[in-house]
């Protein structure tokens, strides 16, 4: 039975370890207020002493660094807004029903993120010209219970290239919507990878490493990670940029619309990248009709939507859909890969109302 208790203006999907989702149908805001954004653990929250605490920048270095929080802080700083979407987001819509967090709409959300850039992190500590990544790891730590598993406890870590880290611009955030970063959202510091799903955004960031050659952790080989077939047989590949996704907020699955009224038809879209269209079908997917933006183009930040509608003068049962377009040229599929395993369930779902 999936759990179903609000807590705040949340739905909690797991107590222990808390997983707490938006309700994506209130969606109002460009900026998801702190107290309403999605909360992903994988482990307990961490205890970590705020003073003490030290930021490690190692490995292929000449100059490795250990920052306190005031030292982080007085380094320069940027604002960046991202959406950020938890990679099982969807999970309660697979048939047959998987394991994992059952995750519905709402682990999605939008914030402002402030810290600084990892770029100036990987300067000042004067990376080699010999490395390739970057591995990230927090101070969470437990026993995964996904097979195949390590034995005993291990950290939560993830790593990308060096050229994917500059290319999105990664951050070390220590603050969100202006203020600082409660424990739940990864305090005293988390990374934020724009563009990408919610995994790399490794929180309280205990140490940034830059590799040469390979990393090939747990939480992108076995976890976190998909079958890529381009190359004609299947590969294993980390999980990283969103997929090209559109999701109906209002009407509510499940609810009524009066009949012979003219309704608003709302909902969001996002990518890794920027959404440039989204389509609405009223009628189960025979026909579709383009969505009018109430937010700016932007990269790696959602695009609220909305259609005006005139519902039918006879009651009954009718579906509704939406679907996105990426400026990469992605539309969002009507069918699911299921070599996605898990996550990124980012097909289009019929959302039915009833007509009464």
């Amino acid at each position: 039975m999936v759990q179903s208790v609000t807590r705040g203006s949340r739905i909690v999907r797991q107590a222990v370890p808390e997983n707490l989702e938006s309700d994506f149908g209130a969606l109002d805001e460009f900026l998801t207020p702190t107290a309403q954004h999605y909360v992903r653990s994988h482990f307990a929250v961490p205890t970590v002493d705020a003073a003490a605490w030290r930021l490690e920048v190692r490995g292929a270095v000449g100059q490795p660094l250990s920052l306190s929080l005031d030292q982080l802080r007085a380094l320069p700083k940027t604002s960046r807004v991202v959406t950020m979407e938890c990679a099982g987001n969807g999970r309660q819509f697979l048939t047959p029903a998987v394991p994992g967090v059952q995750w519905e709409r709402g682990a999605v959300s939008t914030a402002e993120w402030t810290g600084v850039r990892l770029a100036d992190l990987l300067a000042k500590a004067g990376v080699s010209t010999e490395a390739t990544r970057v591995a990230f790891e927090g101070h969470d730590k437990g026993e995964v219970k996904n097979t195949p598993l390590p034995s005993g406890p291990i950290t939560f870590h993830r790593s990308m290239t060096l050229a994917e880290a500059r290319t999105r611009d990664v951050l070390v955030a220590y603050a969100i919507n202006g203020e600082p970063l409660p424990a739940a959202h990864g305090a005293p510091a988390r990374l934020i990878v724009p563009g990408c799903y919610g995994m790399a955004s490794v929180k309280w960031l205990s140490s940034i490493e830059a590799v040469t050659g390979e990393f090939d952790g747990y939480w992108e080989t076995t976890d976190y990670a998909y079958w890529d077939r381009s190359t004609g047989r299947p590969l294993r590949r980390p999980l990283m940029g969103m997929q090209v996704k559109s999701l109906i907020a209002r009407p509510s699955a499940r609810g009524q619309v009066a009949r012979g009224t003219v309704v608003d038809i709302g909902g969001a879209a996002w990518s890794d990248g920027a959404v440039t269209r989204v389509e609405v079908s009223t009628d189960g997917g025979a026909t579709w009709r383009d969505a009018e933006f109430i937010d700016p183009q932007g990269a790696s930040t959602w695009r609220r939507w909305r259609l005006r509608w005139q519902v039918p003068a006879t009651a009954g049962e009718v579906v509704l859909m939406s679907r996105a377009t990426d400026a990469q040229g992605r539309t969002q599929p009507m069918t699911r890969n299921p070599d996605w395993g898990t996550y990124v369930i980012h097909h289009v779902v019929p959302t039915t109302v009833t007509i009464v």
